[in-house]
């Protein structure tokens, strides 16, 4: 097949070129230059893997390390793109009508062609599966990243004064998102040089003992930065829930809401709040 794939280089490139679009696979996703670019680059690269592998062994460790590779390459792109599974391994399928062809006309040798079909269905069907585990790992990876991304942006630290900074949390504390709002708030407290944090718990569904025990967490590492901790949000139902489960907050300062919670910053840092009628009249 190695010479074949050589001698038959051009015409096997236009006729799967041919298919691919036929097929639908791209989608009008990929431009027609890097669509031949990477078909052209995936035909040079299979002569080689054909030239340096066992034809009767093809599993991932015979695949050389610049297929897998490019591979790896295209299968991320794809993956960006939105391109299932099946339409990446699609781009490795599509390319055995135009090779079966190729091999039935090179030769009249039956029992030849039969071999050769065989074993070039073999490595394309290794190399479809090698680009489906590929996107399913750039998928994870995209996914996980989005995540990251999410939570970052779901706890953002907000400077509401001078020395007070607020943290409103909405949804369910777990370790991980526990983390990334740790490091955001102490992040904030270095950068601003805050006395005072406060926690809102407002959009927090419910708390347990494992999400109390993420806020004192919290809580004891701003402590260490030198900031003093305020928790808001406590509605009826959460204290409810944690005095049921005795669980103990210690010295920590808790408020029904977060304009009790900023008075209490405020005082705490020399400031007051007073009405304009009140100042108009001292005056």
């Amino acid at each position: 097949m190695s010479h074949l794939l050589r001698s038959q280089e051009s015409s096997l490139l236009e006729a799967w070129l041919a298919e691919q679009r036929r097929s639908g696979n791209v989608r009008n996703l990929i431009a027609d230059s890097d669509l031949k670019r990477q078909s052209a680059e995936f035909i040079q690269l299979l002569q080689q893997t054909v030239a340096e592998g066992d034809s009767t062994d093809y599993s991932s460790s015979t695949i050389s390390r610049e297929m897998r590779r490019f591979l790896d390459s295209i299968t991320g792109d794809r993956a960006q793109l939105g391109f299932s599974p099946s339409e990446t391994a699609t781009f490795i399928f599509s390319f055995k009508r135009p090779l079966f062809e190729a091999i039935r006309t090179s030769t009249n040798d039956v029992t030849a062609q039969i071999d050769e079909v065989w074993n070039s269905s073999l490595l394309l069907d290794r190399l479809g599966l090698y680009v489906t585990e590929s996107h399913q790992k750039a998928r994870e990876g995209i996914i996980l990243r989005q995540q990251q991304e999410m939570l970052e942006l779901s706890t953002p630290v907000v400077k509401l004064w001078d020395g007070v900074l607020a943290l409103p949390i909405i949804g369910t504390l777990d370790s991980s998102r526990t983390q990334t709002i740790m490091e955001s708030l102490l992040e904030r407290i270095v950068e601003t040089g805050s006395e005072i944090a406060i926690i809102d718990i407002t959009g927090v569904p419910t708390v347990d003992t494992l999400t109390a025990q993420h806020l004192l967490k919290t809580v004891t590492a701003a402590r260490l930065m030198g900031a003093e901790c305020i928790i808001s949000g406590i509605r009826p139902q959460i204290a409810q829930t944690i005095v049921h489960l005795g669980v103990e907050l210690g010295d920590v300062v808790t408020k029904a809401s977060l304009a009790d919670a900023f008075k209490i910053a405020l005082q705490r840092t020399g400031f007051a709040l007073a009405k304009r009628s009140s100042i108009t009249a001292v005056k």
